[in-house]
Parts: structure tokens; sequence; C-alpha cells
């Protein structure tokens, strides 16, 4: 084996799920392929030439404007793909996937390194997006009788109507070939609400209308679109503040809300339900043996297992229940609901918690041993009148939790607010049918 093939090897695109490979390798492959296609086949004209030129010259100052602001871990969005859209509509497709590659790969070099094979990938969607957009909008034009330069009236709504499907092309296809990947690696990511949720859908709208804006000035002028960079700046910056501030208060490893931001949503509920007199509870979970499924299996694996424990506690909860990871193996929630209810909730996230099917972990690989049948234990404090303070919640939602552990795990008990059950922490049938003081 060469020393090429022994680096290529131990690249760490081959530890990933088998698929996700093949559509990385495949992906990348037709972007060159038809970059080394279209380059011969394009006429150059100096026109294209400076409105390119202009193009890219915004992209790099864009990046260089706003790169200390840094660029969030996983899936994110930023705006610089505004002025791939002039570049799609206004030149043939080869131009715009010249300058998105451009794009991507000074992002790495002035923003954030990461694994190369992830920013070729995003080099090769975005390219892809944005050169089926310009092609679909470069075959319908002729229908139009004209450019935008030249267009009024109807003419110009119908250029801007198919500008703006051009734009939709390139936003969403790229959107679904990135996610398609990042699923491939982590089968829990949301990828509906990244498609369609309502971060996504505002931002991309945003997007989508500055750069239908860009694009129909520099058809007039190319150097009108100079005017868009101050708005292109601040709009990145505005995406950049809101990614991060949204990363400061989630756990990476669990995509739940972290400690600090846990604790203060929920003393807000503790306080509210203590103004308006409703019940509540507060539950913490543990995973079971945790320490041995990392000495067994890694860190890796019991990684996984967190972020799958997580997953499902949270969809077994309701919308507005407030789920965090507090540390460790440890989860808490709070609800509003009655101490009989609360354990409910409790025990049936017990019971399934067992049937949860743990990912696979890319840089282990595909088939690698794994645990199965992960219990958890649940302690509950819960109150039908709320006269507890959150600490005093956790508090006693601990005692129970140690009591849940030390009768051999894989248990719900519960504490309520009348001074016996304090005394006594009940496992689910007993708490079950008694009630809060």
């Amino acid at each position: 084996m060469t020393t090429m093939s022994r680096a290529v090897s131990r690249w760490p695109l081959w530890a990933l799920p088998r698929p996700v490979p093949l559509l990385v390798a495949g992906l990348i492959t037709v972007y060159i392929a038809a970059m080394a296609v279209a380059v011969p086949l394009t006429r150059i004209h100096p026109a294209d030439l400076r409105v390119a030129g202009v193009l890219l010259a915004c992209t790099v100052v864009s990046i260089e404007m706003t790169r200390r602001g840094g660029e969030a871990s996983g899936f994110v969005r930023d705006v610089y793909g505004i002025w791939d859209l002039p570049a799609a509509v206004l030149l043939p497709p080869v131009y715009t996937m010249l300058i998105t590659g451009a794009r991507v790969w000074l992002t790495q070099l002035r923003v954030r390194r990461t694994i190369v094979h992830r920013r070729a990938y995003t080099a090769a969607t975005s390219g892809l997006a944005s050169a089926a957009g310009s092609v679909i909008f470069h075959a319908a034009e002729p229908v139009l009788g004209g450019t935008a330069d030249a267009a009024t009236g109807i003419r110009a709504l119908s250029w801007i109507l198919l500008a703006a499907g051009c734009g939709i092309v390139r936003v969403y296809l790229g959107d679904v070939l990135t996610l398609a990947a990042v699923w491939g690696v982590d089968r829990q990511t949301p990828v509906k609400s990244e498609l369609f949720g309502t971060e996504a859908t505002v931002g991309n709208t945003a997007e989508l209308c500055l750069g239908l804006l860009v694009t129909f000035a520099a058809a007039h002028s190319v150097l009108v679109v100079l005017c868009a960079l101050p708005l292109v700046i601040w709009q990145q910056r505005s995406t950049q503040h809101n990614q991060l501030a949204t990363a400061a208060r989630i756990d990476r490893k669990t995509g739940l809300l972290n400690d600090p931001t846990w604790r203060s949503g929920a003393a807000d509920q503790v306080a509210r339900a203590i103004e308006t007199g409703t019940p509540v509870a507060v539950g913490i979970l543990d995973v079971d043996h945790f320490k041995r499924v990392n000495d067994t299996y890694g860190h890796m694996v019991g990684d996984s297992v967190l972020a799958a424990v997580a997953t499902a506690t949270k969809a077994l909860l309701r919308e507005y229940d407030l789920v965090g990871r507090i540390g460790g193996e440890e989860f808490a929630f709070v609800l509003t609901c009655t101490p009989v209810q609360a354990v409910e909730i409790a025990e049936r996230v017990r019971q399934a918690i067992p049937g949860v099917a743990i990912p696979d972990v890319p840089h282990v690989g595909p088939g690698s041993p794994k645990p199965s049948g992960v219990t958890v234990s649940i302690g509950v404090a819960a109150a039908g009148q709320v006269t507890w303070s959150l600490d005093e919640f956790l508090i006693q939602a601990d005692r129970a939790l140690y009591a849940a552990k030390g009768s051999g795990r894989n248990r719900v008990f519960a504490i309520t607010a009348d001074p016996q059950a304090r005394d006594d922490p009940r496992p689910v049938p007993i708490a079950a049918a008694g009630s809060g003081g």
C-alpha cells in the first residue's frame, strides 16, 4: 500500500455509516465533473467576468467583516448565499459553482476549520443546488422575451418570479442534500424542523427576498449591489448571534436545555405555580449503571446513549414540559400537572427507555458493540398546593431518586408535599394512590 493510499484509508469519512461515504464521495465527484464539463462549454464575456468579480468581491468582504463572530458547529445557516442567487440568475451555471466553491473554502480558511470532507461536501451541495437553479432559470428565461434590465410590467414580474423559483430550488435542494448526510450520521436529526420550521422558513425567506433585490439591482447596474453589503453583513451578524445564543442554551451532547437554562425556566414555572395555585412536579432521571456503559463500550458510545435517552424522554413528554440535562447522566423535567399524573408520566418514560435504539457511533464504526436495554431510575417531587421553591423540589426529587436506585434501579419513586411522604419516598403504586397537599 502506497503512502497516499494509506493516508486516504485513514480519512474520517470512511468511519461514517456506509451510505454516507458513498453519498459524500458521489456528490463531490458529480460537482467536479459538472465543472469540468461546463468550463469548456462556457463562453467567456467581459461583462460576465465583471459581474462575477463584483459578486465574488462582495462574498469575500462579507466573510471578512463577519468572521470574528465565528461559526457554530453542526448544521448551520449563513446568509453568504445571498450573493449566489444573482450569480445563478445573471451568469452561466459554471460561475455560480465556482463562486460557491470559493466561498465555502474561504469560510474554511478564515472562519472555522473543520474536517475537510465536510467542507468539500458543502461546496458540492451548494454548488450543484445553485447550478440546478441556474439551469432552470436560463432554460425558462427565453420564454419571457428579454432580461431584467429591459423588462417592465408583467414581464418584469414574471422575471422576478422565475428568479424566485431559482432561489427556492437553490436553497431547498442544498438543504435537502446536506441534511441527507447529516441524517445518515445521526438519525435523531430533526429534518422536518430544519427544513420547514419557523426559524428555517423565516431565515430562508429573508435570504431569498434580499437575494432577489440584489439580483434585480445587479441586472440593471452591477455596482449597485455594493449598497447591499451593509445589509448582508448585518444580517449575517444577526444570524450568528442567534445561533451562538441558542448554542449557549443547549447541551451539545443531548440537544436538551443545559443546566443553567433549565433551572432558570423551571424556577419561573414553579413561581407561576405558586402564584396561580396550580400543581407542579419536578423529576430527576438517571441512567442506570452509566459508568459501566462508558467503561465497557467507551465514552463515545456513552454519549450516544445519553443522546438516545434524551431524545426519547423529550418525545414522551408534552411539548410545553421543560426538560434539560443537569449533569453527567442526569436529566431533569418540570411538569405542570397533579402528583398522580406526574408519576404516571414518569412511569411511562421509565417503561419506554429500555426499548430505545442506540444509534451507531460514526467514529467507532457501524455494527460495533453497543448496549441494549438501557434502564433509568426516576425520582419525582410533586405538590398539588405549591409552597416549595425549585431548590426544595430538586432536593426532594433527588431523595426519591436515591431511594429508587437503592431499591434496585429501573424504578420510579415519588415524594409529595405531604409531610409523611417526605419522610418515606414512595414507589409508583403508593404515590399514584396518594395526593399532594
